[in-house]
């Protein structure tokens, strides 16, 4: 209740979560409750347009503002009786029992009481009448994916960042192997495909650094450079270092730079546990620079990261189009100095987890324009496992949710990415 009441106030999930920042009662929580917490968590958020439509139908009138508290207890309570299962009584009695704990929302605890039991009378009736896919996404981003991918590309998101992300590993070699001993399957494009049973740290191979976690459209990038064994690639905004692991596995020489201190120690800890290498710079971009070039350089830029949103769906909640255009403005800042590090004849790739053109495509668009050194090099569907419906018209790679099938004991789809590979022609 705490954690969907912090994002709903406007702090990240991530940061909600973290056992030192954020709320440390769930990590004191054994294993089993631990995972039951993130699902109820997951699901609120994922879900909170049906939510809140099914409150409303069930209240007079709103909550005031001040009954922030009360508020999310109403939403854990409705997601455990419409999405998730959890018998009626014992969402209702919980609800209760957290609205009389509390010395802020005790006085509506009868109101929890009513709603959440009425909810339960007439949740069938009222989750036939809902749209989902337009509820739970913000009119602002809704409008902009019919806008970029007509409507029923739009429709087809919408309703991809319903279901909860697949864990996809990349593996420093054989994975096949690492796909029968995990129980999973390899991708296409060479990702292992797990169904996660407990903590990723209890997994076979994690102690003996044979793999790391990162979602299958992100492990495509660090391909675009073709064979990298002996090139020296500087790997920007790289925390928490999966591209950087992908790029040292492959044989590069890698300079990993990143201006977060605490993200970078994420990624020492990381390449130590795979027994990897790089130079790792704390810098931002916006002031650092290289003493030489580079054979290539990988941009992983600061992004909305809409098309993460079935990992972090608070997204969806905080992100705005006022921070779509801000981000674009950096985004454009920091690929013009990229390109100022990329030796002639060397490849720049720029990439970020967006599904806004404006961080994308038109990023492209406008620095090619500008930019008469630089020329698209179009990637090709047998880089990316044949999948070529996860290249654009002008040959760039993007990923959509909806992709990838889902097989039995396997769910589908992937990140939504934007990447496009040039090189420097003079």
């Amino acid at each position: 209740m705490a954690i969907v009441d912090a994002v709903l106030g406007g702090r990240q999930l991530d940061a909600a979560l973290d056992p030192v920042e954020g709320d440390s009662r769930i990590g004191a929580l054994p294993e089993r409750d631990r995972a039951l917490a993130r699902a109820i968590v997951g699901v609120s958020l994922r879900r909170i347009g049906q939510i809140e439509d099914a409150l409303g139908r069930m209240m007079a009138r709103p909550l005031p503002q001040k009954a922030h508290l009360a508020r999310a207890i109403l939403v854990v309570g409705a997601a455990q009786l419409l999405f998730l299962d959890v018998p009626d009584h014992a969402a209702v009695s919980l609800a209760v029992d957290l609205a009389r704990a509390d010395r802020q929302a005790t006085h509506h605890a009868n109101l929890v009481n009513g709603v959440l039991r009425r909810l339960a009378r007439e949740k069938s009736f009222v989750l036939a009448e809902q749209d989902e896919t337009r509820l739970n996404t913000p009119p602002w981003l809704y409008a902009r994916w019919q806008a970029a991918y007509g409507e029923d590309g739009a429709a087809a998101l919408a309703a991809a960042h319903l279901q909860e992300a697949a864990l996809d590993l990349g593996v420093k070699a054989d994975a096949a192997t690492w796909a029968e001993r995990l129980g999973g399957r390899v991708l296409p494009t060479g990702a292992v495909r797990v169904t996660p049973r407990g903590p990723v740290e209890r997994l076979d191979g994690y102690l003996e650094g044979a793999w790391w976690v990162q979602d299958a459209a992100a492990a495509l990038p660090p391909r675009l450079f073709g064979d990298v064994r002996g090139k020296r690639i500087a790997d920007l905004c790289a925390a928490p270092g999966g591209k950087t692991a992908a790029l040292a596995a492959a044989g590069a020489t890698v300079t990993a730079v990143d201006q977060s201190a605490a993200r970078l120690a994420r990624l020492r800890e990381n390449l130590a546990r795979l027994r990897l290498e790089a130079e790792i710079v704390e810098a931002d971009l916006r002031t650092w620079a290289p003493e030489t070039t580079f054979d290539g350089v990988l941009l992983d830029a600061p992004c909305s990261a809409t098309g993460t949103l079935r990992r972090h769906p608070d997204i969806a909640l905080t992100k705005g189009p006022e921070d779509v255009a801000g981000l674009a403005v950096l985004q454009a800042d920091l690929l013009a100095r990229a390109a100022a590090w990329v030796a002639p004849g060397g490849l720049l790739v720029y990439c970020t987890c967006s599904l806004e053109r404006d961080e994308g495509e038109d990023q492209i668009a406008a620095f090619l324009a500008s930019h008469p050194d630089f020329a698209r090099v179009p990637v090709e569907a047998a880089e990316i496992g044949g999948i070529a419906d996860a290249i654009n018209a002008d040959g760039d790679l993007r990923t959509l949710p909806f992709q990838i099938a889902e097989t039995e004991g396997s769910r589908g789809g992937w990140d939504g990415f934007f990447a496009a590979r040039l090189r420097r022609t003079s």
